[in-house]
């Protein structure tokens, strides 16, 4: 059997993602995704294409304030989607590596 996630719930190699592999990490973590979501779930992606990392919370609030403007690129609001960590919770539903300072 090929081992697609580590003993974390974290994607292995990110070319083995896709949008099934999202909601079940998703409905494990008790989150039911949605296009606000999945809108999240997309930057996160693009900017680890980019960067060849994954985000910390501070990276991740100010990339989506960039992008999307300031109603979605806040603190509250990415808690809201991901509860707890959100750069943790959104890079393992995307399918990306831990962010470096995540515990």
């Amino acid at each position: 059997m090929n081992k697609v996630r580590d003993k974390e719930g974290f994607v292995i190699n990110y070319q083995d993602w896709n949008r099934s592999l999202a909601n079940t990490i998703a409905a494990e973590e008790g989150i039911r995704l949605d296009e606000a979501h999945w809108q999240i779930i997309s930057l996160v992606r693009e900017f680890y294409e980019e960067f060849d990392l994954s985000p910390v919370n501070r990276t991740l609030v100010n990339y989506v304030k960039t992008r999307l403007g300031e109603e979605k690129g806040n603190s509250m609001y990415l808690l809201k989607l991901f509860p707890g960590s959100p750069a943790k919770l959104c890079a393992k539903i995307a399918g990306l590596p831990k962010p470096a300072n995540c515990l």
